[in-house]
């Protein structure tokens, strides 16, 4: 049954309980404590130790964004086998309701379950768009924000402050939902797939999913989603950057 974002949470909490809203939430932090702590560091490390920045202290855009690639990639590839349970836990809902048999019980079971079922390598089942999304996802977060906060410096008679944070996670948020939709539309679908010997059954890879998808549904279907995704990122990109600056400001490190 087609519905929108509101709907769909009505849905859920009628038919599985207001709980179910945060279904996958343990395998969702321990994710974003890989994920979210190794971007930044090889963000950073892209842009002070390799590509550098210009003698004026800018970071020009085609450095920033594909640091930004770089360190997205990077760090949801050591988080990919977290972000496969999170996204099975939070299918199991579903699929009792269609009358399916149970997949997985907690974070723990749905880890065994996975390594009993395709080893090792079967913890980085759909790691190709899952990469593929947090480079894009990445790419818009970490270089607009960065672009953003220094373009307003510099062009404006704002101070590096709360409000110049606000500002530039704001259009980060934005941009790195519009740049990731796509590919988390393909990434879900694929993490989702019901496999065998650790292979997928509906599709061969990333490319394969986005190509039937575009045919049988439209290429509008890959922004599907796109309103609950960036009423996610917008939010957590204001959260995120306004405690990552004044942690570091707290810390004595200069600000980002």
């Amino acid at each position: 049954m087609h519905r929108g974002m509101i709907a769909t949470a009505v849905g859920i909490a009628k038919e599985e309980g207001v709980r179910k809203l945060w279904q996958g939430v343990t395998p969702a932090l321990y994710r974003h404590i890989v994920y979210s702590g190794s971007r930044m560091s090889f963000y950073e490390v892209l842009r002070e130790r390799v590509f550098k920045k210009s003698k004026d202290g800018t970071f020009p855009v085609w450095k920033a964004s594909l640091s930004g690639l770089l360190a997205g990639a990077g760090g949801q590839f050591l988080s990919s086998p977290a972000d496969l349970v999170k996204v099975q836990m939070q299918m199991e809902g579903r699929r009792r309701l269609e009358g399916k048999p149970p997949r997985v019980k907690n974070t723990a079971h749905a880890f065994r379950m996975i390594l009993a079922e395709g080893g090792i390598r079967g913890l980085w089942c759909g790691w190709v768009p899952n990469v593929q999304r947090a480079a894009l996802v990445n790419l818009g977060d970490l270089a607009t924000y960065d672009t953003a906060k220094h373009t307003i410096l510099t062009r404006t008679n704002l101070k590096d402050n709360h409000l110049t944070h606000t500002m530039a996670s704001a259009c980060s948020g934005l941009v790195a939902a519009l740049m990731g939709t796509p590919a988390d539309v393909v990434k879900t679908r694929i993490m989702n797939q019901p496999t065998k010997d650790g292979k997928g059954l509906l599709y061969s890879g990333s490319v394969d999913c986005l190509i039937k998808t575009v045919k049988q549904e439209g290429f509008l279907a890959l922004y599907k989603g796109l309103v609950p995704i960036w009423a996610r990122m917008a939010p957590w990109s204001l959260v995120f950057w306004l405690s990552y600056e004044e942690v570091r400001k707290l810390t004595g490190t200069s600000s980002f």
